[in-house]
């Protein structure tokens, strides 16, 4: 999945510097009860199987051994929950300048047949795409390139958008569900799930299930920088009037963004939200996004943005412990977040309005050898 039109880049890894949790700003005034339940809705998923370890050097399987102390727990008030969370792990502040945006996932009409109003396709993944192993990817590619089209004589870039809704992939049938407009489905590419509203009655949830393999470019950057939409007004209300109120430009302005995304149809049922990237459902403001190459999943981030309004606490700023349970290809660098809002409208509203600069803190479980 794509997530977050962003209108800033991400940064490199960066060290990491051991905390008390005294330290940190905020923590004794968190829901750590809420905090422990996204933590443990993960915690069955990895307790058997550890998560990778991934270029910060968290340890995977300490994540894993923490998880199992969860489990011996199903239920936590606010203070016992903090007191795990200071038991089984040791705060490190990320020393890099963080900023955080937010997603959610989307709610729209759909049909399982195409008509005269719904003639906008989402995709299932084609046979032909394959997830390129790293070691294998071809000189001369983007080092971030995943996914690539398996041809009889190797592997070549995949068809990007422009070449798919002209038809690249018509008559394979992989069409999951219409919709109305293309740029309902362009939300949904950019968030990596929806709910669907069917013509037919019942809704049908869908997910991320791999990507074209071309660069992430976000379009609200690109109508800020041709004077399109000022910085103010590039969020994803503001994005999604411009390209709705001017069709032609805006079909070509989001076919600047090459990224593709097919999908799958997941639990309709689960009362959280859509499975992320780490295999679990997404808990609204507590589960974050975070750069999959750094980050190992499943580990606790406190997020400090200080000029973030919090929903549950409009007066507070946003200052709250949340888990890595997803990733995005606009997600590069240490301190780098997205925040999943939930689901509908107004989950997307609030998520649209969030460019913010934040502090992050990792909880490093005990046990991570490797970790600074």
């Amino acid at each position: 999945m794509d997530h977050a039109a962003s209108l800033d880049g991400g940064a490199e890894a960066a060290a990491l510097q051991a905390i008390s949790f005294a330290d940190i700003d905020g923590w004794a005034g968190d829901d750590h009860s809420a905090a422990f339940a996204a933590f443990r809705a993960g915690a069955v998923l990895i307790a058997a199987a550890p998560p990778k370890t991934r270029a910060l050097r968290i340890d995977g399987r300490a994540v894993s051994q923490a998880a199992r102390e969860s489990l011996r727990a199903p239920g936590l008030d606010r203070i016992a929950a903090r007191e795990f969370f200071e038991a089984n792990f040791i705060p490190h502040a990320i020393e890099t300048a963080g900023f955080v945006t937010g997603y959610y996932e989307p709610e729209v009409d759909a049909s399982l047949v195409p008509t005269g109003h719904f003639n906008v396709p989402l995709f299932r993944r084609p046979s032909d795409l394959v997830e390129i192993p790293p070691d294998e990817r071809p000189a001369g590619w983007d080092p971030g390139t995943r996914f690539a089209r398996l041809t009889a004589d190797g592997i070549v870039p995949y068809f990007d958008r422009a070449a798919i809704e002209q038809g690249a992939l018509a008559g394979q049938g992989l069409e999951l569900a219409w919709l109305e407009d293309p740029v309902d489905a362009f939300f949904i590419h950019v968030q990596g799930s929806a709910r669907l509203r069917l013509s037919g009655g019942g809704t049908m949830r869908i997910g991320f299930d791999g990507k074209t393999g071309h660069a992430y470019t976000s379009i609200g950057r690109l109508a800020v920088e041709r004077g399109l939409l000022t910085l103010t007004e590039a969020h994803k209300e503001g994005l999604e009037d411009w390209l709705k109120s001017h069709p032609a430009e805006g079909r070509a302005l989001m076919r600047e963004n090459r990224s593709f995304i097919f999908f799958r149809v997941t639990d309709a049922k689960d009362p959280l939200g859509p499975i992320g990237a780490a295999g679990v459902p997404l808990s609204a403001g507590r589960s974050l996004a975070v750069d999959r190459t750094l980050h190992t999943f499943h580990v606790p981030i406190w997020v400090d943005a200080a000029g973030l309004r919090d929903p549950s606490a409009p007066t507070a700023s946003f200052r709250r412990l949340m888990i890595a349970q997803d990733a995005g290809s606009a997600i590069v660098g240490a301190a780098r977040g997205d925040i999943f809002f939930g689901s509908g409208d107004a989950a997307g509203s609030a998520a649209g309005r969030v460019r913010h600069n934040a502090k992050m803190i990792i909880l490093v479980p005990h046990g991570s050898a490797d970790a600074p």
